[in-house]
């Protein structure tokens, strides 16, 4: 049997486990773009320490606005983005991915808190040691999610009441509420999780999996998006019911329509998977209309130094490099290079640079929002460079090396280029 665990309105929750004023009340937790490393004035910043797959490592300034000023600008605008809302927020019609501003316009006595990613890590990788030590096979699916295999540790008559002490030890030592699925299968244990929530437990046994499944719309299957959602409305399937009559049609689909098949029948044997780590490391910005092309350059250089930074830190070597441009109108503009170089700061930046100028396809628009990346980590080798590249590449990225140990230790400001001034 598989146990799939979702900590409910996990950020919510996490600030309620340190501060009790917020139970029971409409409360949202938000972020707003950090634009402060933009500015030329002296200041210390620092990474936060987070670390793992699931949290970003999000950076810190000395930022000293009270919990209600931070969502407000210095034109007195309200700004930011909702990550995660209250059940009694929701009730007022609250939800993720709503601005700040609309989201106080339905609920004006909404309790808003600035994100804490330290705090969340901190509490999700407690969780994660605390199951490790209840169970033998567990894994993280996300930040707030993890499933258990307990096949021959944990009797299928014995699993209810097993969950059923998972949930109150929980909430014992980590002052936090859970809601529980179980299944014989994966999918349809991460499924059954949504009926139990809030702070529920659901178990189905695996001779109601067809009637549990008959009447739920595809869009609450994990793994179904809006886009694979038209496409099997095309056929005639809006609920999961529906799929399993359309076996032959799932299977001429291959690998894809059959994984999805097995999963929504509660057919497959998917086991746990290992430990994830990081794929991708990345940065990005949204801010007021730009339309001066320097001051874009000069933003994405700033953006170069703190990845940069992350880059070095996590001691990889990316070798594919990503830039992403926003205008107004919900324009964008993207593009990638792959590289075999070492890694150097210097080198990114001039990357960057000249994945800007060669993709910025609306030159007359207001750009609004810089996305930058690297991926495809590899170790450092020196077979697929001639040796002049090799040598220069070395010891840009000693360099490199050298100035991360003196923004370790006296912030990520301390050594800028003239670019970025």
């Amino acid at each position: 049997m598989f146990i799939h665990l979702d900590l409910d309105c996990f950020f919510v929750s996490a600030h309620r486990s340190v501060d009790e004023s917020l139970n029971n009340i409409p409360a949202a937790v938000g972020g707003r773009s950090n634009l402060n490393i933009f500015d030329r004035k002296k200041a210390v910043r620092h990474i936060s320490n987070n670390s793992g797959a699931f949290v970003s490592s999000i950076v810190t300034a000395n930022d000293d606005k009270a919990p209600k000023d931070y969502f407000v600008d210095d034109k007195g605008k309200v700004r930011g983005i909702i990550t995660t809302c209250s059940y009694e927020a929701r009730a007022y019609g609250v939800k993720t991915a709503m601005t700040v501003n609309e989201a106080l316009s339905l609920c004006p006595q909404l309790k808003m808190i600035p994100s804490n990613y330290p705090l969340y890590h901190e509490l999700s990788t407690k969780l994660a040691a605390l199951l490790e030590n209840e169970i033998p096979l567990i894994e993280q699916f996300s930040i707030d999610e993890f499933f258990c295999d307990v096949t021959g540790w944990i009797g299928d008559d014995e699993i209810y009441d097993f969950a059923k002490k998972l949930q109150n030890l929980i909430k014992k030592e980590l002052n936090l509420p859970i809601s529980i699925g179980i299944a014989k299968t994966k999918w349809i244990a991460k499924l059954s999780t949504e009926f139990a929530k809030p702070v529920g437990i659901k178990l189905v046994k695996e001779n109601e999996v067809e009637n549990f499944i008959n009447d739920i719309p595809i869009s609450k299957f994990p793994g179904i998006g809006k886009g694979y959602q038209e496409k099997l409305k095309t056929y005639g399937i809006s609920t999961l019911g529906q799929i399993k009559n359309k076996r032959e049609l799932f299977y001429s689909w291959k690998k894809p329509g059959i994984q999805l098949y097995n999963r929504v029948c509660g057919i497959e044997r998917e086991s746990i998977a290992l430990k994830k780590s990081k794929k991708s490391i990345g940065i990005g910005r949204t801010f007021d209309p730009i339309y001066k092309r320097d001051e874009i350059k000069r933003r994405i250089n700033i953006l170069c130094r703190y990845l940069s930074f992350l880059i070095i830190k996590g001691k990889v070597n990316p070798q594919t490099l990503f830039l992403q441009i926003r205008y107004e109108f919900n324009l964008k503009s993207k593009n990638y290079i792959n590289t075999n170089r070492l890694f150097n700061e210097r080198y990114l930046k001039d990357s960057m640079k000249t994945l800007f100028e060669e993709n910025d396809i609306h030159p007359t628009h207001n750009v609004i929002q810089i996305n930058i990346s690297v991926s495809n980590f590899f170790e450092n080798r020196q077979n697929s460079l001639n040796l002049f590249e090799y040598e220069n590449d070395l010891k840009q990225s000693n360099l490199s090396k050298q100035v991360q140990k003196l923004r370790s230790k006296f912030g990520i400001d301390i050594i800028k280029s003239a670019s970025e001034l």
